[in-house]
């Protein structure tokens, strides 16, 4: 008897409990984890796109993806340059903790126009950084690099399962084979950026697990080697507000055809929808093959054209389509962001970038934060004759830039030079308002100091004894 009541509570027991557990449906189930795809553009300008306002480049496919997402138009590189800016992406720190400022020696330009002797630049990433692929291993993805690396070697060293063509090399000896200083197996393309994509969609169809894929062409780095199929089109085509390059036109045409194809794979996988794509570049575009107007300069500098990118998020059912944020951001920002999305919140990491799902989700139009960039270092002139810089001499002289809302500073070690700027009214950086709003330059100019003491970043001092002034 006391058996048959002891097997009726089990059984009770048992039908109660299964009674009693939340039946799972999409809504209170895990979200599957998202496919992210940074797509880290090589040199292509703010303006070297239609949808920013390019009336020359001719770029459908970037446009439309664009239209599926979160349009940044104060969207910045945190260096003004390849491999800095990518350090900083790679590992959300801003330059004076990973100590990469430039592309090989920080003494470039003549010495004898060098006044202070630059801070000795870091060739090759420290593998003691933990970067966005290695953390994303560590939770389940399956990781690839495409294309220009430019860190160090090897990128599988640094948490990559797959590498496709990088290198320490920072462009390519060529765009048609044989490419030399590239790497990379033969294809069914000769044009090394369509031999990259291919590369890269095939990764993408072997994946079924969540995937990493940092798509980062060489393209549009020179040397501007053109698609000659392409070339009519634009030299046929007239110019529009200082862009009228067709050689360097075909490449970004080229580079457009690429992504659209990467797009068709994610739709045709039906694997788009979850998946998380960035788009930006490294830095802004080279001025003497391409100009951003109304933004001053261009790749190397400080100014506007040197570090404002197109940047735009695309992640269907989270990020609304078609809308545009004011918001500062650096690329900084990537990492933080990606975490939040991978669904990874114990990371331990002290990144610099901030994670911006509160905006791309229009929980936040705003998001008080100073932005700071820091160069103590010297890299000459592209052209002396056709520039837009301090000098003709150098695209950059030592120094920081903080912006702070609509205000930005430039601080020069050389002289304790400064130039303040109202972007909203001068986003050209033409009106020196140093001399005139003084209260504004010295909020901003401690706001820096302090930047300098938290990152102990390195202030270049000693005189250069080579140096002549004028």
């Amino acid at each position: 008897m006391r058996l048959l009541i002891a097997i009726s509570v089990i059984i009770v027991t048992i039908f109660t409990s299964c009674g009693s557990q939340p039946q799972k449906n999409k809504s209170t189930s895990p979200a599957t984890k998202p496919n992210i795809i940074v797509i880290n553009v090589d040199d292509m300008g703010w303006r070297d796109v239609g949808f920013m306002g390019s009336e020359y480049y001719e770029t459908p496919n970037i446009d439309a993806l664009s239209a599926k997402g979160m349009v940044f138009t104060n969207g910045y590189a945190a260096s003004a340059n390849c491999a800095p800016s990518r350090a900083c992406l790679m590992t959300g720190l801003w330059t004076p903790r990973h100590g990469i400022y430039t592309v090989n020696s920080s003494e470039r330009g003549q010495s004898k126009d060098r006044k202070i002797i630059p801070t000795k630049n870091t060739k090759t990433l420290d593998a003691k950084f933990t970067i966005i692929p290695e953390i994303l291993k560590q939770n389940g993805y399956s990781t690839c690099h495409a294309g220009k690396w430019h860190l160090s070697h090897n990128p599988l060293e640094y948490g990559f399962d797959v590498n496709i063509g990088g290198g320490h090399n920072g462009l390519p000896t060529s765009y048609y084979p044989p490419y030399k200083n590239v790497k990379i197996e033969k294809g069914n393309s000769q044009y090394l950026t369509d031999l990259v994509m291919e590369k890269a969609i095939k990764f993408v169809d072997t994946m079924s697990s969540p995937f990493f894929l940092y798509y980062s062409p060489y393209a549009v780095h020179t040397p501007i080697m053109p698609v000659d199929s392409l070339l009519p089109k634009y030299k046929n085509k007239k110019p529009w507000n200082g862009q009228g390059n067709p050689e360097y036109a075909t490449m970004v045409d080229n580079l457009d055809r690429n992504i659209g194809l990467l797009i068709r794979k994610l739709k045709e996988k039906k694997i788009f929808d979850n998946t998380l794509i960035v788009f930006t570049s490294d830095n802004g575009g080279l001025y003497g093959i391409t100009k951003q107007k109304p933004l001053r300069a261009g790749k190397g500098s400080y100014y506007e054209g040197g570090i404002r990118e197109p940047f735009f998020f695309v992640y269907n059912n989270k990020i609304k389509p078609n809308t545009k944020s004011e918001v500062p951001i650096t690329n900084l920002d990537i990492f933080p962001t990606i975490l939040k999305y991978a669904g990874v919140e114990d990371s331990q990491l002290e990144l610099d970038g901030n994670n911006l799902s509160s905006v791309l989700e229009g929980k936040a139009e705003t998001f008080e934060r100073p932005l700071f960039w820091h160069f103590p270092i010297y890299l000459q002139a592209y052209n002396k004759k056709d520039n837009e810089n301090r000098d003709p001499l150098f695209r950059t002289r030592p120094g920081s830039v903080i912006r702070k809302g609509d205000w930005k500073l430039h601080y020069y070690f050389e002289d304790d030079g400064i130039e303040l700027y109202n972007l909203s009214e001068d986003v050209g950086e033409q009106n020196n308002l140093a001399l005139i709003n003084l209260e504004k330059k010295d909020e901003l100019l401690g706001l820096l100091r302090n930047w300098w003491e938290q990152t102990n970043a390195p202030i270049p001092t000693a005189l250069n004894p080579e140096y002549k002034s004028k």
